[in-house]
């Protein structure tokens, strides 16, 4: 919630991060956010005519940069629903979509989320790492690259990808829509499981191989997997099967000896909570029962596909920043890391007082 101030009052704010309203008798308000308040509030005060002009002043202090974002954009949302996204700056990030509404399904780069059937998998830092990405994990697979509709016929050109052994040749009839449809299923499973599902596969084969005294064919089969170790290292730290996405943002708080945690499970985010180092009884309380129950209590909210698509395209803004204050911590299990997670809380709230 905002809080008015009067204009002779500005003065006596303090310089953290808030987000703040400027608004007037005519026109839209102006709305921003800022690290320090009282500083900027002073110097758009002595603008010509803006201090005579402004009606009503109110602010929201913020205890990170990450707040200050999502507060920003939650406001903007509301104030101008319909030019929200270019008043915040809010680009959507790049995604390797796998499209599954089709007889024979490709892959390409998307910034949209929607509910039709298909596997997303990021968000990337930018649209020529998830490209660098796709171009790479694809040459793990035989999975068509072009993107038309096809219309399979013996007397189809091809391309160059099937002359190369690089794709099973749908378009030419060479293989039917069952035995396609296999290798998408090893496609989406490599992107589900990080590249585990291949990784193992080829690792117990070299090792089968290497017991059967077979080397050099071992020895092919662990260049595979080198192979796909570098691929793997071309992913960004976020990218995810966005339905597997899980986290915690830990982040500076407003109140002492307090974190704030922005959690994020199955791609889908929480209300944000606070987390605070308390006392009962002259004895501290345990971080590892505590961050169990906060964790247990935690809902997510009533989203929509553009509501998720945005919290999304946020998180991917200040994880990939140079501004970035607070830790991510990924959830890859059903179990959080208690004990890496006290960790990181410790050193979010150490680097905030």
């Amino acid at each position: 919630m905002m809080t008015a101030v009067e204009l002779a009052d500005v003065e006596a704010l303090p310089n953290q991060p808030a987000v703040f309203l400027l608004s007037f008798p005519e026109g839209p308000p102006y709305l921003s956010k800022t690290g320090l308040l009282r500083r900027r509030l002073l110097r758009l005060l002595r603008l010509p005519n803006l201090r005579e002009r402004v009606e009503r002043i109110e602010y929201q202090l913020t205890g990170s940069g990450f707040e200050s974002t999502v507060v920003h954009y939650e406001h903007a949302r509301q104030l101008f629903p319909e030019t929200y996204l270019q008043r915040t700056k809010l680009r959507m990030p790049p995604y390797v979509k796998i499209v599954l509404n089709n007889d024979f399904p490709r892959s390409h780069i998307t910034t949209h989320l929607t509910r039709t059937p298909a596997v997303y998998f990021g968000p990337f830092r930018s649209r020529v790492s998830a490209e660098r990405f796709e171009a790479q994990f694809l040459d793990l697979f035989q999975m068509r690259r072009c993107q038309e509709d096809l219309l399979p016929s013996p007397e189809h050109p091809g391309c160059i990808y099937g002359e190369m052994g690089m794709c099973l040749r749908p378009c030419q009839e060479v293989v039917g829509i069952g035995e396609y449809r296999h290798e998408v299923d090893r496609v989406v499973e490599f992107l589900r499981t990080g590249g585990r599902s291949l990784a193992e596969a080829i690792e117990r084969s070299r090792d089968r191989l290497s017991e059967e005294m077979m080397f050099e064919e071992a020895a092919r089969q662990h260049k595979r997997l080198e192979k796909v170790n570098e691929v793997l290292k071309l992913s960004d730290e976020l990218a995810r099967d966005v339905d597997r996405l899980s986290g915690v943002a830990i982040t500076p708080s407003l109140a002492a000896d307090a974190v704030e945690m922005w959690f994020v499970r199955d791609g889908n985010w929480h209300e944000p909570r606070r987390f605070a180092f308390e006392v009962e009884e002259g004895k501290p309380v345990s971080l590892d029962r505590k961050l169990r129950e906060l964790f247990a209590e935690t809902a997510p909210r009533r989203a929509t596909v553009r509501d998720r698509q945005e919290y999304l395209a946020l998180l991917a803004r200040w994880y990939y920043s140079t501004w970035r204050d607070g830790e991510w911590l990924p959830l890859d299990g059903p179990e959080l890391p208690y004990r890496k997670l006290v960790n990181a809380v410790h050193r979010v709230a150490r680097r905030s007082v």
